[in-house]
C-alpha cells in the first residue's frame, strides 16, 4: 500500500526520470590523444552510440594530460602508492549556441610495484577507471542540459 501511495505522490510532482525520453542525439567531436579516444567511445556509449556530425547537439571536450601524484613512500622513500588525476573541460552546442560549459575531473589511487608490466597495468587500470567515472559526469551533466534546453523550447 505504501509503494502505491509513493508512486501516486511522485506522479503528480511532475517528477520525470533524467534518461527517459530524453534527447540523446548528442555529436561528440574527437578528442585528441588515447585518453581522448577511449573518454569519446565512453561518453558514445552513454549516449547511446555514436551520432552524426548532423545531430542537434554537439559536445567538444578538451582532456587534459594526466597528473601523477605520489601518496605514499616506503621506507627507502619510493613510491608505493600514486594517484592519477584527469580533467576536462567541455561546451555543449545546439546548433551554433554554446547551451553549457564546464569542467570535470576524476581521480584515481593506484598501487606501484617493481615489477613492470604490473606497474604498467595498474596505471592503465586507474586512468581507464578515471575515464569511465569523467564519461559518467559529463555525460549525466550533457543530458541534463540538453533536457533543460528542449524544455526551455518547448514553452
Amino acid at each position: 500500500m505504501k509503494k502505491i501511495l509513493m508512486l501516486l505522490l511522485l506522479a503528480g510532482c511532475g517528477f520525470r526520470p533524467m534518461f527517459s525520453g530524453a534527447d540523446t542525439n548528442i555529436y561528440v567531436d574527437k578528442i585528441d590523444g588515447i585518453n581522448g579516444i577511449e573518454l569519446r567511445n565512453a561518453l558514445n556509449a552513454k549516449f547511446g552510440g555514436a551520432h552524426t556530425m548532423d545531430a542537434p547537439y554537439k559536445l567538444v571536450v578538451h582532456l587534459d594530460t594526466p597528473v601523477e601524484t605520489y601518496k605514499g613512500l616506503d621506507t627507502t622513500g619510493t613510491a608505493t602508492w600514486r594517484a592519477i588525476k584527469l580533467n576536462a573541460h567541455y561546451d555543449l552546442y545546439a546548433g551554433d549556441n554554446q547551451i553549457a560549459s564546464g569542467r570535470e575531473s576524476a581521480s584515481e589511487s593506484y598501487t606501484f610495484v617493481r615489477y613492470l608490466v604490473a606497474a604498467n597495468a595498474a596505471y592503465n587500470n586507474a586512468v581507464q577507471n578515471a575515464i569511465s567515472v569523467l564519461a559518467d559526469k559529463i555525460g549525466a551533466r550533457t543530458i541534463a542540459e540538453t533536457s533543460k534546453y528542449t524544455d526551455a523550447n518547448k514553452q
